[in-house]
């Protein structure tokens, strides 16, 4: 283990993992080393830009909290959390897309019944939302469990404002519901708009650096849990928005956009009535059903052609 030097250190540091106890931490530290080791060789990586690249780091560390993920975001702009999204959630084409999970979800939201207003008072122009839940043969998928959230339209979260005196946030524009029999979901909520993620950190200033805008389009976000089906986590894009092209996390896919559509002050879909102009937006979810000891999923009576749009 001596006299290392550029030629045999990566053999010398993959030979001290013989030991490892998990087969599967070995090969991933094995890949990360072999990767990390040719990186450095490739650029010709100096001392004082390793130094920097370490302060980098801890500098997201630092201002990383509960609220706050700036490792995630980081994740997101390099276009590895979209990488793992898509490596881990091959399905049946006609099942919704997957997209990045976000930094922003949050444990415990709210249970809202449906057709209530998940946006509790928050900036933005009122928006109707409904849509429904099926699996792969159009079968209803009946009381899926919803987490809604997303931004109002200053283009922040509940949890990027200020914390209440007990360290805790006020939820706004976020929520858990339940679909019906019939897998029929709705509810009210605030027209989703383009926002930036956070970049007043590590992050952020990378980005400066390399040129590019922080910017993230309107979206919706959802999580779509059901027995016997897998998890969906994904968003519901707005069409027509300048930034879809160019998400800086890089999770727009095109069967995920769809229309906000504009109505004139009037009546509303519930029945009541609204003196502003307000929004609809409906979507249909497709859910992937469980593997059943470890085969694929098997569909039931016959193929459906259509996917989320």
């Amino acid at each position: 283990m001596r006299n290392l030097d550029e030629d045999n250190i990566t053999r010398a540091v993959l030979a001290m993992h013989a030991r490892a106890q998990s087969v599967r931490l070995k090969q991933v530290m094995t890949s990360l080393v072999q990767h990390l080791h040719a990186f450095a060789r490739d650029v010709q990586l100096t001392e004082a830009e390793w130094f920097e690249g370490i302060q980098f780091l801890t500098n997201v560390g630092h201002i990383t909290t509960d609220v706050r993920q700036e490792f995630i975001l980081l994740s997101d702009t390099l276009g590895l959390s979209m990488l793992v999204t898509a490596l881990n959630n091959k399905k049946p084409r006609e099942c919704t897309e997957a997209t990045v999970f976000g930094p922003f979800h949050v444990e415990g939201s709210p249970h809202f019944e449906l057709g209530e207003d998940v946006s509790e008072g928050v900036l933005g122009e009122p928006c109707f939302v409904k849509g429904c839940i099926v699996g792969l043969d159009d079968e209803p998928v009946p009381r899926a469990e919803l987490q809604v959230w997303q931004a109002d339209a200053t283009g922040m979260y509940d949890v990027q404002y200020d914390a209440l005196p007990d360290g805790t946030h006020e939820h706004h524009a976020r929520g858990t519901l339940n679909a019906d029999e019939r897998g029929q979901f709705h509810f009210r909520t605030v027209r989703a708009e383009a926002y930036p993620i956070p970049h007043d950190g590590p992050v952020g200033r990378m980005l400066e650096a390399l040129g590019r805008h922080p910017w993230r389009p309107a979206h919706l976000h959802f999580m779509i849990t059901a027995p016997g089906y897998e998890r969906l986590i994904t968003h519901v894009f707005r069409e027509g928005d300048k930034y879809l092209d160019s998400d800086a996390v890089f999770g727009v896919r095109s069967s995920l956009i769809t229309k906000w559509i504009e109505h004139p002050a009037g009546e509303t879909p519930d029945g009541g009535h609204s003196e502003t102009a307000f929004y609809t937006m409906d979507f249909r979810f497709v859910l992937n059903p469980l593997a059943v000891q470890g085969e694929l999923p098997v569909r039931r009576k016959r193929a459906s052609a259509t996917r989320a749009t």
